[in-house]
């Protein structure tokens, strides 16, 4: 069987590179699977899933890594989040008309998705440390150049991202796939750059610019490809130099929703707007994210006489 669900460090050899590869099968599938999502949908939030994947396994840290994407597009919300050590969730918003009149002929680009808007990286580790959060532009043909902005006008360190998301064939199950390579320079402070295993040797330009054009040359399909494992692909796509590979980090879908999570939503609500909310005398928080439903009778949150 081809290892799937997992976030793979290596390190390509001869230039003193390393980077990240994320396998995504069953998770993903699940993920996706919980949501009647347009085809146009589900593969961008796959690859949402799979970017949060590959980031935050750049990262040493104890919490929650959150991608999301805010536009003014067909498909204006997608939140991907990831908390250590593995667990996966994520949903979309989007207008049904409007997603089902773009046409799919070519890849759709982000702006014409998703519209103008920003994409977020917040890395959320508890009460008593600081959050960091990362904003830029929703700019560049796909979620990758968004990434690859964020890194290069945030980070100010150079990063390259390949990214994919397919159905298998016969409406098979869903599959993500994300490889990075980051070069970071001596002693960098960033917060998305800490942690990372990395040679602090230097990298020569000429050998990064190889690398990159080495991953810029994954094809369609190989990402996702349930023959191909991601340790194949990255012998297929660095044996010259070389490639090390690292003990993985498995993935799993991983909701955090609850009933009692969905009783404290509601009593956070005002009393008074409660009855407008209710069906039959019953309160239902669904969520987001797992499409999970919690049922709540009425009276259990009427004031007491």
């Amino acid at each position: 069987m081809v290892p799937d669900d997992l976030i793979r460090p290596f390190q390509i050899e001869g230039v003193g590179v390393r980077g990240r590869l994320v396998r995504l099968g069953p998770a993903l599938n699940e993920i996706l699977g919980r949501h009647d999502y347009p085809d146009l949908v589900a593969q961008l939030l796959g690859e949402a899933v799979a970017l949060s994947c590959v980031l935050a396994g750049a990262l040493k840290f104890d919490g929650i890594f959150t991608l999301q994407t805010k536009g003014d597009g067909p498909i204006s919300t997608l939140v991907a989040d990831y908390r250590s050590p593995g667990n996966l969730r994520g949903y979309a918003q989007f207008d049904a008309a409007a997603v089902a009149g773009i046409d799919t002929t070519t890849r759709p680009s982000i702006p014409r998705l998703q519209g103008a808007g920003h994409i977020a990286f917040t890395v959320d580790q508890g009460a008593d440390t600081e959050r960091y959060q990362g904003i830029v532009a929703l700019e560049g043909h796909s979620l990758a150049d968004c990434a690859h902005n964020y890194f290069r006008e945030s980070e100010q360190i150079e990063t390259a991202i390949v990214l994919g998301c397919s159905k298998g064939a016969d409406a098979g199950p869903w599959r993500g796939g994300a490889i990075m390579l980051q070069r970071l320079p001596e002693g960098d402070p960033s917060l998305l750059a800490r942690g990372v295993e990395v040679e602090r040797d230097e990298v020569s330009e000429d050998d990064w610019r190889r690398v990159v054009t080495l991953l810029a040359s994954t094809r369609d399909g190989e990402l996702t490809d349930i023959g191909l494992s991601g340790d194949d692909l990255l012998y297929r796509l660095f044996h010259e130099d070389g490639v090390r590979i690292f003990e993985p980090t498995a993935l799993l879908p991983g909701c955090r929703c609850s009933h009692e999570r969905a009783e404290r939503i509601l009593q956070q609500l005002p009393e008074t707007e409660l009855p407008d909310l209710a069906v039959d005398g019953q309160l239902i928080v669904t969520c987001e994210f797992c499409n999970a439903s919690y049922t709540f009778a009425l009276e259990q949150f009427s004031p007491s006489t």
